[in-house]
């Protein structure tokens, strides 16, 4: 039989159904359990989620199953949810425009959950209250270990591009990816769009002139084997990188999971760095939010 329940939710009245369906079948976490997940992370996850239009990674079937990407709100969307209609140039479908939801609330979080929208990805920028789109508050570098290098190879690479940041003034914050890499992220204010690409580009390209063997700036797989690819194109506005704190659709329940430098430093194996979803609960509680954003600083020109 399958399991439905009715839920109030801020006030909202939600239906929430297949609760008892397996989406992650190696360890049996069931999409009662993602949508438990999200509600009780939902304190330190909506901070990162605020004003920025969501794209969603969908599992209907669990991870094994198919999956899609959506940008378009669902037309069977509640009228409370909030959307934003962008521009989407570019699209694979053609679409001149896409109305994406924005998660400002719990309400909003655990609908998506029940649409097992397991993965959620944002931009660097937000959106104004009437849908504006608004420069770039953060800077990202996404550190891709092309085998055998694994996400310890991409520490080391981290520390280093810490070290240039914080020597620009900025203050680097770091998470997993909650699959194979790493991400660190700068709060900036900059004066045109296109700022926090060209600085994440010269700050690439400067590691891996200094260390060919082991960095990379450039997406050609024939160069990546063995070496840590810094993805600096995330910055592009059309980009999206995974929320911290959101799920990732792998084996089991892994979490793109904040953490400090001190635990990027130490890492010696995979495992060190390899979050689920329990281990997340467990971490905000003893420590809250590790990915808080400080005051934006100004990009050095």
């Amino acid at each position: 039989m399958t399991a439905e329940a009715w839920v109030k939710v801020e006030g909202r009245r939600l239906k929430l159904t297949n609760l008892d369906k397996v989406l992650y079948p190696e360890v049996g976490f069931t999409k009662a359990e993602v949508i438990d997940y999200y509600t009780r992370i939902a304190p330190v996850l909506l901070p990162h989620l605020k004003d920025r239009p969501t794209t969603l990674r969908r599992y209907p079937n669990g991870v094994d199953g198919a999956s899609f990407f959506e940008k378009n709100a669902p037309s069977h969307a509640p009228e409370w949810v909030r959307t934003v209609r962008l521009e989407t140039p570019g699209s694979s479908r053609g679409a001149d425009f896409a109305d994406f939801v924005v998660v400002d609330g719990l309400a909003t979080l655990v609908w998506l959950a029940n649409l097992a929208a397991l993965e959620l990805h944002v931009p660097q920028w937000t959106v104004g209250a009437r849908g504006g789109r608004r420069s770039p508050d953060l800077v990202v570098f996404d550190f891709d270990p092309g085998p055998p290098a694994t996400v310890v190879e991409c520490c080391r690479v981290a520390c280093r591009v810490r070290e240039a940041l914080e020597g620009d003034g900025l203050a680097p914050l770091v998470k997993t990816s909650g699959s194979k890499g790493l991400q660190v992220y700068a709060p900036v204010r900059v004066s045109a769009a296109e700022r926090t690409s060209e600085y994440a580009r010269g700050v690439a390209q400067r590691l891996a002139a200094e260390t060919p063997d082991e960095v990379v700036w450039r997406m050609t797989k024939a160069q990546r084997t063995g070496k840590v690819l810094i993805d600096w194109s995330q910055n592009n506005p059309a980009k999206t990188t995974v929320a911290p704190y959101s799920l990732r659709a792998r084996a089991r329940p892994s979490v793109s999971t904040p953490v400090t430098w001190d635990e990027v430093e130490a890492c010696r194996v995979p495992q060190d760095l390899l979050f689920l979803a329990d281990d997340v609960r467990e971490r905000v509680e003893a420590d809250g939010d590790l990915f808080a954003v400080g005051k934006p600083v100004p990009l050095p020109r």
